[in-house]
């Protein structure tokens, strides 16, 4: 296979066709402001927006005038965090994330933190869970929001929602969850996980970008948010502007492809992920599997290779889009906040790959990446100098062979 092989589906998705034939008349034809109130086409705009809105909340099993839609995850993290936090000062000034969320989650609540609000940022395990009785114990009488992410966008790890959502109920907090990762590619049942914030985008879910959604429970308690963006009044007030019809439209189909096709869809990605690991370990020895080796998203494959310096083993590998963090991140230089918040060393950190597998990758390309990762891999340890004294010594890393026999591999 000669032509670019796209493995960095945790970054952004190629459009579904279907998607994409769904929003079209709304880019040609049915070019009405769903806001007008006076005419067809403004009445045929509004009908669509409502229909994409049920189909969001029927994934979520949510209510559909619990949905609000946005630009995209990043502005949903803002208007959950913000906006409840601003909403809800009468109650306290606490705010509890970890240490491995979005920078869309972390940097606003360090910015609110520098406003006067209290913020606790939990530690995680090894694997990049949050103990549900560390988030108990750092609950207090002040505790506003807890802000957990439902699966991390480097190492692909599950938190347990339904546990932390039952005792942000038993203790009357609010939680929120950035599912930018996980709605479409794992079961989300805002009810029986007690969420009461999720923030999603569509482009993670083969959606053209620019659109995404934020779910803000109606009852049981009824979320009240301080809006962000005022003036026209769409969207109940809390994210006025002229909603983008097209988009809203694609993202509602995007989500119903996902409600039906999900099960064997993430059957088939999984299988993918783990054959492209499995010919990668059974060729290269050192290499460390980062994130849970069971809860997982079934897309996600993120490895650490020792004693191959990560930039060069990103540019070597000609053809290939791959990432090593995440994408709002890839400026940096520093080693990824989460391989560190997890206890990845600094030189294994640097050395990682994070290979996103989705809907139109072929078993062709996986077994092509897996010959040029295991080529690349080779000739850049046969210039280590590091590696050539390592070799045959007790480099402490833990294999993925290893780590499978612990956990196992998810299928």
């Amino acid at each position: 296979m000669s032509g670019p092989i796209y493995m960095d589906n945790h970054a952004t998705t190629r459009p579904d066709p279907r998607v994409l034939e769904a929003m079209l008349p709304y880019l040609t034809t049915e070019y009405g402001n769903a806001s007008s109130r006076t005419h067809a086409f403004g009445w045929r705009a509004e009908e669509a927006v409502t229909r994409a809105r049920g189909q969001v909340a029927k994934l979520l099993n949510a209510d559909p005038k619990g949905i609000l839609f946005t630009a995209g995850a990043t502005e949903s993290n803002n208007l959950a965090l913000v906006g409840a936090m601003r909403a809800n000062v009468h109650q306290g000034d606490h705010l509890i994330a970890a240490a491995t969320e979005h920078s869309s989650v972390l940097d606003v609540a360090r910015d609110l933190e520098a406003r006067g609000a209290r913020l606790t940022v939990l530690p995680v395990d090894r694997y990049g869970r949050v103990d549900p009785e560390r988030v108990r114990e750092a609950i207090t009488e002040r505790t506003v929001l807890v802000s957990l992410m439902a699966a991390n966008n480097e190492v692909g790890t599950l938190l347990p929602l339904a546990a932390i959502g039952a005792l942000c109920k038993e203790r009357g907090v609010l939680f929120h969850t950035d599912a930018a990762q996980a709605v479409g590619k794992i079961p989300i049942d805002v009810q029986a996980m007690g969420i009461d914030l999720l923030s999603m985008t569509g482009h993670k879910i083969y959606c053209p970008k620019g659109v995404g959604a934020l779910y803000v429970r109606r009852k049981n308690p009824r979320v009240i948010l301080e809006p962000l963006v005022r003036g026209g009044g769409q969207e109940r007030g809390l994210r006025s502007g002229t909603l983008n019809v097209p988009g809203i439209v694609a993202l509602g189909a995007a989500l119903e492809l996902a409600r039906v096709e999900m099960p064997v869809e993430a059957r088939r990605v999984a299988a993918l992920r783990d054959r492209l690991q499995a010919g990668i370990t059974s060729e290269v020895e050192e290499v460390a599997l980062n994130g849970h080796p069971t809860e997982r998203l079934p897309n996600n494959l993120n490895l650490s290779f020792a004693y191959v310096e990560g930039e060069a083993l990103l540019l070597s590998l000609d053809g290939v889009a791959v990432s090593s963090r995440s994408a709002c991140t890839s400026e940096k230089r520093e080693p990824s906040h989460v391989l560190k918040a997890m206890g990845v060393s600094d030189d294994m950190a640097q050395t990682s790959l994070r290979f996103g597998l989705g809907r139109f990758t072929t078993e062709q390309e996986v077994d092509d990446v897996i010959g040029r990762v295991v080529a690349s891999v080779g000739r850049l340890r046969a210039i280590s100098p590091l590696y050539r004294a390592a070799r045959g010594k007790d480099l402490g890393t833990t294999s993925i062979q290893e780590s499978a026999h612990t956990g196992g591999i998810q299928t």
